[in-house]
């Protein structure tokens, strides 16, 4: 048997379980993988407790996750290309990769580099290609001055480090904690709170070219005050603004392809992309972790270790 994180109904965190479950089999075109790390994701939170029923229904009981990184321990029929022992990193559309063992298509893994740090592997599916997808929708160019909001979280710190390989200016809005982590990758920080519109005022006298919310709130209410063009502004949650204001929604279904995650596992593999793990927890322990993500002030990644 495998095990497996579920919850029967929307609810708090004390919804979700872990379970045993048939361990899958794979069938024509598909690889079983037996997870070492599978990142998880505030989506997941709002599925869970039901905010996105609208978007995305779930059926009960329900699993969780689209992450993962492990080793491939079977394969089915007519697949080539891999092998059983093989290191690979991918996704599921299935809700199912907080488990010890997943199955999917084997166009839905890509080998994982051999220097790409397990967590990091696990974790980068969704929040890289939803950043992947957010400097796509805003088009940002080199020369570019661009807010992120939520800068230093799962998707706001990749985004961050990929508009500035681009040669984008870029002012990341952030806890004061992570302010040093911004400098660091080479982005202005900006504290959130009172007074945020005239500190980014001060950070870009000559204005904001684009904004990327990761983090909902007000802060599409702010890229519009501050003047940016609605064509150029792109957020991964607040759908109202989305109706409201007509601003861009893209994220993970955007880009969410085997393609581009191997060029960001390979960005990773090679230093250029810092995905940094704020936690890792054992599969019982999911609660927890799920507790420390919905607080909404991690850097970067939590990951399940089944």
């Amino acid at each position: 048997m495998a095990r497996a994180v579920q919850f029967d109904r929307y609810g708090g965190i004390e919804e979700l379980k872990v379970v045993e479950v048939p361990t899958p089999t794979a069938g024509p075109g598909q690889v079983v993988v037996a997870v070492v790390a599978a990142g998880i994701n505030p989506g997941e939170a709002y599925i869970r407790s039901g905010v996105f029923h609208e978007q995305w229904p779930a059926t009960f009981p329900s699993g969780e996750g689209s992450d993962f990184a492990g080793r491939i321990v079977e394969v089915g029929d007519g697949v080539g290309g891999v092998e059983v022992g093989d290191e690979v990193l991918g996704f599921t559309e299935h809700r199912a990769s907080h488990a010890t063992h997943v199955v999917v298509p084997v166009d839905q893994v890509t080998p994982k580099p051999a220097g790409l740090d397990w967590d990091v592997a696990g974790a980068l599916y969704v929040a890289g290609t939803t950043a992947f997808a957010t400097l796509r929708a805003v088009e940002a160019n080199a020369g570019d001055t661009v807010v992120v909001s939520g800068a230093a979280g799962g998707v706001g710190s990749i985004a961050v480090q990929l508009l500035r390989a681009r040669g984008a200016e870029v002012i990341g809005i952030a806890s004061a904690a992570n302010h040093d982590w911004l400098r660091k990758v080479g982005v202005t920080p900006v504290a959130y709170g009172d007074g945020l519109i005239e500190r980014l005022r001060a950070a870009a006298p000559k204005g904001v070219d684009a904004f990327i919310d990761t983090f909902g709130a007000d802060y599409v209410d702010i890229a519009v005050e501050l003047g940016v063009p609605i064509e150029r502004i792109d957020t991964i949650i607040n759908f109202a603004a989305v109706e409201k204001y007509g601003v861009k929604g893209d994220g993970n279904a955007a880009a969410g392809t085997v393609d581009v995650l191997t060029e960001l596992a390979d960005l990773a593999a090679a230093g250029t992309l810092e995905v940094p793990i704020a936690g890792a927890y054992p599969l019982d322990k999911v609660q927890e972790a799920y507790r420390e993500l919905e607080q909404r002030h991690t850097r970067g990644k939590i990951v399940l270790r089944p």
